[in-house]
């Protein structure tokens, strides 16, 4: 893995190696500033202020702001289409929208200067991750109602690169592209990248030894194994970048070079964890919900918006020099997580037991489905070429009991010939829960 940049590259220093107590001072003051313009221009915010009997100016301190209540995304769906939008819906320039697919989606707007803002943070995460102006972005975030394409699209258009607006899919001419383009920053999902780096050795393209030397990859859970992958078959760095559309979308928070924990951006987020019991914030350090309030969102500002993802934060000193919290390793999410006889368990912690074992490839797929009264979980992984088929059933007994060492859940294991599960080309569906087809 090769790369030219060096630690110490910001695209806005000053902003970005902000002492910590000037970042409090600010987010202070652009907190209160928030409090009020929710509260005076959206309904949903006034009611939910006036039913906890808290008003914007009871906000004294950072600390105050357990007090406040939480924005969760029925709150968005509930106001559809414009409900939760602080200004009138002509000064909003640009709208995205989730896909809807269960129910109403949740609608998201933009004023210019909130697109302004964006695209800068963007731009920061660009370069916290090694980017540099005049490097060639090819970008497989998918276009459209999703935050992901445009977002980076943008972003990296700010810090002065060229960007080839690719989408997802097509992924023959992905490979054709990153090549006979020379592209240096990779954008996508991991597990699209993942089809990418596939894709390109059966074409006997060399993306390892050519230009490419940064991915910036997000929009879904993936784990240090999932990195190893991909660094070791597209020689890059990969480093992970996070968002959510109810915020912001890509951009929120984003790893350095050191690839320790993703700098959240502090003068423009307030981040706090949770435990989503109890609802009580948690101290720094300790695993729980992570909660995110926007700073200086116009159209869209959002108070303590439980985000379902879980992790950690630190303000431990970084050798990049940024001073801003870092946001550990998302593990999974509230919604995500399976309760298989008794025993809690994420896909990534499954994930991280198989990426990289010897005859297996990266692509699984989880199956849950219902045994009388109890569930089961059947996790199907594929063999890499050349694995003899023979030995399937071995390979699957070793990983099923550990898994079971490991976490502590009972499962089944099938170990599938290469090619038999689905490939995506955005966000992988690792998770099939025919349960609720029962």
């Amino acid at each position: 893995m090769s790369s030219t940049v060096e630690d110490g590259m910001y695209f806005d220093r000053p902003a970005e190696t902000m002492p910590r107590d000037q970042i409090a001072a600010l987010q202070l003051t652009r907190l209160q500033a928030t409090l009020a313009h929710a509260y005076a221009n959206v309904p949903h915010t006034r009611a939910a202020f006036d039913a906890k009997g808290v008003k914007p100016e009871d906000l004294k301190s950072l600390e105050d702001l357990a007090r406040f209540p939480f924005t969760v995304k029925d709150d968005l769906r509930r106001g559809y289409p414009f409900g939760m939008f602080a200004v009138p819906r002509e000064k909003v320039v640009r709208l995205h929208a989730s896909s809807g697919t269960t129910g109403r989606p949740t609608v998201v707007g933009y004023t210019p200067d909130d697109l302004a803002l964006w695209g800068n943070l963007m731009a920061r995460c660009f370069m916290s991750g090694g980017a540099t102006p005049g490097d060639i972005v090819h970008n497989a975030y998918g276009y459209g109602l999703f935050t992901g394409g445009l977002g980076a699209h943008y972003g990296a258009e700010r810090l002065g690169c060229s960007v080839v607006p690719m989408s997802g899919g097509n992924t023959e001419k992905q490979v054709m592209l990153i090549s006979d383009f020379g592209a240096n920053v990779l954008c996508a999902t991991p597990s699209y990248a993942l089809n990418i780096a596939e894709e390109a050795e059966r074409k006997g393209v060399d993306l390892k030894n050519g230009p490419l030397r940064v991915g910036l990859f997000g929009a879904e859970p993936w784990s240090q194994g999932m990195r190893q992958e991909l660094q070791d078959r597209l020689g890059i760095r990969a480093v992970d970048v996070y968002g959510l559309s109810e915020i912001m979308g890509p951009g929120v928070a984003v790893e350095c070079v050191q690839q320790n924990g993703l700098h959240g951006w502090e003068d423009h987020f307030l981040f706090e964890v949770i435990d989503p019991e109890t609802l009580e914030p948690l101290p720094l350090g300790e695993q729980g919900e992570l909660v995110i309030t926007t700073l200086s969102k116009q159209a869209l500002p959002m108070i303590r918006y439980r985000t379902r993802d879980i992790t950690r934060l630190t303000d431990a000193p970084c050798a990049c020099g940024r001073t801003h919290v870092r946001i550990l390793r998302v593990t999974g999410r509230n919604d995500d997580m399976m309760i298989i006889r008794g025993v809690n368990v994420y896909p990534s912690q499954i994930e991280s037991v198989m990426i990289g074992r010897p005859g297996l490839s990266p692509h699984y797929q989880l199956v849950l489905q219902r045994e009388g009264n109890l569930d089961s979980l059947t996790v199907e992984v594929e063999a890499l070429d050349g694995v003899d088929p023979a030995t399937y059933d071995s390979v699957g007994q070793q990983v099923r009991h550990t898994i079971k060492s490991l976490i502590g859940v009972t499962t089944r294991v099938v170990v599938l010939s290469p090619g038999e599960l689905p490939r995506s080309q955005g966000k992988a569906v690792r998770v099939r829960d025919l349960r609720r087809k029962e």
